[in-house]
């Protein structure tokens, strides 16, 4: 089970030290449903090295949007100008904006599918120093909770959009310390926020974290 608080000897590493102890997620890990891809991502480290500072923590929230018959997802419609990474090989980052702030997700199963996973909420582990910079707050449980925060405290933006995270390079996902999640660690629900489709339950989340974003029945 992974830990429910920042412990204090959680601190910034060194970018050589941090890049050689990776194991960055590659392409063929991205390239399944992505239910699996959601649910699989829970305790990978999502890692930024955004303008030379790095940042990073725990995936302990996602949501998975579908190619097919889901009309909350972005690609429902078609590809556009504003969607178009989505439609991208997977592994790929889809950036985009909502209420002037950016959102982070990771494009999956395949080209031309239109599907990917929204990264909501991560546990912070490196960086918090740079992070409460960066959000101009001073409480860690608020750093990432929420896909606009974590992209503010990680220093995504649009320039990241299209930007291949099996690279290894700016910013990547891997599994460097990770404990295996079993089924009974994670709650599964409906979407937070979405208008449509509602029923689907796509929402996965480490029960009972207190870095999850939503209500505290939603966690």
């Amino acid at each position: 089970m992974l830990p429910n608080k920042i412990k204090p000897e959680h601190r910034s590493l060194g970018f050589c030290q941090s890049r050689i102890d990776s194991k960055i997620l590659s392409r063929e890990f991205f390239a399944r449903p992505v239910a699996s891809v959601a649910r699989g991502l829970l305790g990978k480290r999502l890692v930024s090295t955004i303008d030379d500072k790095l940042t990073g923590g725990i995936i302990v929230e996602t949501e998975a949007y579908l190619p097919h018959h889901d009309t909350a997802s972005h690609a429902a419609l078609g590809e556009t100008s504003k969607n178009q990474s989505m439609f991208g090989n997977p592994g790929l980052a889809y950036v985009y904006a909502i209420h002037a702030r950016w959102c982070f997700n990771t494009v999956s199963q395949a080209a031309d599918q239109g599907s990917a996973v929204l990264i909501r909420a991560l546990q912070p582990v490196d960086g918090i120093s740079t992070m409460v910079i960066r959000r101009q707050i001073d409480r860690p449980i608020n750093l990432c909770r929420g896909p606009a925060r974590l992209c503010e405290a990680l220093g995504i933006d649009k320039a990241m959009d299209g930007h291949d995270l099996t690279s290894g390079q700016t910013l990547w996902i891997d599994d460097s310390g990770s404990q295996a999640i079993t089924n009974k660690q994670i709650k599964r629900t409906p979407r937070i926020g979405v208008t449509s489709a509602k029923h689907l339950k796509l929402r996965f989340v480490l029960a009972g974290n207190r870095f999850a974003s939503g209500p505290r029945k939603m966690r």
